[in-house]
């Protein structure tokens, strides 16, 4: 008998994650458990099983791979998480995430930068990377806190999932102009001038923002006429009910911005929210969103699989303790500080704030903005020190907050069912009422 190849091995281990990605979601449902957390051992077991033909995991080495696959599953689950909210855009309706984006996001970029600062000594422009690294959320790494698959209605979906979906749909894109921003600081050595700031203010800021939004207004519009109003049937995308469909919205809004130089992560949730809208009630949505759901699971997983392997090869030994400590503060103590204050005056309830300021989960957003700007220029810390505790801060949310996520949800979904049904005689409450129960 010959020898096993690196590429048999891999093609069989592919099949295999594929098949469990699909199994392994139902298998852990009410459990403890997460599909990225399950993926994540499964990638440390199979690199430390004696004799396993992996390749080696070098994120430096292989910096661009790294950058684009990462990117590839950051704009599918935002055009994920767009297609199913069911809250249409508010002032009000939105008030939490406003909050989340306003106040939450800029507390923990400062807080994180000070963190890095005190206790790693990096030079400003690493100590703001880390912080803009690791500023945006994910909840598509703990499936069990972000909204379901779109509905009807415009009320079934509680405060918690709406507040932690929405907030990782947005600030994937807002995080774009603190790592260009010290990317810029590393660049002009630490210190920036007044001209530099305001080019800063006005291009990474304002205009790559209004970009963004702009481009995914425009194309989300122009996507939901293409979907649901177009003349001629062959044309009106809906009624065929082809799923891919998403993959190609996703694409051309990330894309189409990326060229005109906005944040095409912004446009692409922008944009699916518009196609939402654009015909609120129609079925087409679920095909739609269960595509990309099954496109960006196998993503995760395989992404997840990766960073398991890269944990077991060794990619945690630059870690110190400082560096691991500015993980666990910023999980632990900066992430629900900062969201809390931000939620007072929402409609959430305590319990709910509670938990919307605990599950600040970091994951696939993290590895990407690193990658990408380290691509951009050096920032006086080791690269493998940077992805150490990048990594390290991913690995201990995932762990963290797929083992606490089904338990700590379940016990809400039960309270609210307990309230709404309070006080009713013989008849079981909607949807609708029981996500309206405020904890």
């Amino acid at each position: 008998m010959g020898t096993v190849t690196m590429p048999d091995f891999l093609f069989a281990l592919i099949g295999l994650g594929a098949l469990a990605a699909a199994v392994v979601p139902r298998l852990v449902a009410g459990r403890p458990l997460s599909l990225p957390l399950v993926f994540l051992l499964c990638g440390v077991g199979i690199q430390l099983l004696p004799g396993v033909p992996l390749p080696e995991i070098d994120p430096v080495a292989d910096r661009v791979w790294v950058e684009h696959l990462t990117e590839v599953c950051v704009i599918v689950s935002l055009m994920g998480a767009g297609l199913a909210l069911n809250r249409p855009f508010g002032r009000l309706r939105w008030r939490a995430t406003w909050r989340q984006l306003g106040i939450t996001m800029p507390l923990t970029v400062a807080a994180v930068a000070a963190l890095a600062r005190g206790l790693l000594d990096w030079p400003v422009a690493a100590a703001l990377l880390l912080a803009a690294v690791l500023a945006p959320t994910d909840p598509v790494l703990a499936s069990e806190v972000r909204v379901g698959a779109p509905t009807d209605s415009e009320h079934d979906e509680d405060e918690v999932r709406f507040a932690l979906t929405s907030e990782a749909g947005l600030n994937d894109g807002l995080a774009f102009p603190f790592v260009l921003g010290a990317a810029a600081l590393a660049a002009a050595g630490g210190t920036v001038t007044g001209g530099e700031l305001t080019q800063w203010v006005l291009t990474d800021v304002l205009y790559k923002t209004a970009a963004g939004i702009a481009a995914g207004l425009a194309l989300g519009a122009l996507l939901g006429w293409l979907f649901f109003r177009a003349g001629k049937q062959a044309l009106r995308l809906s009624e065929h009910s082809e799923g891919f469909v998403a993959v190609g919205a996703t694409f051309l809004a990330y894309g189409v911005t990326e060229l005109v130089h906005g944040y095409g992560f912004l446009a692409v949730f922008v944009t699916a929210c518009r196609i939402r809208a654009a015909e609120h009630a129609h079925g087409y949505h679920m095909v739609l969103h269960d595509f990309v759901e099954q496109v960006e699971r196998l993503l995760t997983a395989g992404l997840l699989f990766l960073l398991g392997v890269f944990v077991a090869q060794g990619g945690l030994m630059p870690l110190t303790w400082q560096g691991a400590a500015v993980g666990v503060l910023l999980l632990c103590v900066v992430r629900p500080l900062a969201g809390w204050c931000a939620q007072w005056g929402t409609a959430a309830g305590f319990r709910e704030r509670a938990v919307i300021a605990l599950f600040g989960i970091r994951g696939i957003g993290s590895l990407f903005y690193l990658a990408h700007a380290l691509g951009t220029h050096g920032f006086g810390v080791a690269a493998e020190e940077l992805w150490a505790v990048v990594a390290f801060v991913v690995l201990t949310s995932v762990v963290l907050h797929g083992v606490s996520a089904s338990p700590v949800i379940a016990r809400l979904d039960r309270l609210r069912l307990h309230r709404a049904r309070a006080g009713r005689e013989g008849t079981e409450p909607d949807e609708d009422e029981v996500a309206g129960e405020r904890l």
